[in-house]
């Protein structure tokens, strides 16, 4: 692995390279599915956090819709929810 750069600051190249380079490999395709699923949930559940303390008083559907707008284009947006992120804001 000439060249690898560690991803994480507080964590020395060699720990790293085991943990999570040889650890990655180690893992079925599932387990790395399984992986990136419990990721994207947690990154989810992080952005709606935030998405409801910027928006206190947005309904559910404002806040899925905010949410959304994180991944879908404004055209997208517009053409199939009816919402517009650059009038009624982004997440």
């Amino acid at each position: 692995m000439d060249g690898y750069r560690t991803q994480a600051s507080d964590l020395h190249p060699d720990v790293e390279r085991v943990v999570v380079v040889v650890g990655w490999r180690a893992m079925s395709a599932a387990e790395k599915v399984r992986q990136v699923r419990a990721l994207t949930d947690t990154a989810r559940r992080f952005s709606l956090a935030g998405i409801r303390r910027r928006h206190p008083g947005a309904s559910e559907r404002e806040v899925r819709l905010r949410l959304a707008s994180f991944w879908l284009d404004r055209e997208t947006m517009v053409r199939f929810l009816d919402w517009d992120p650059d009038v009624q804001g982004y997440g």
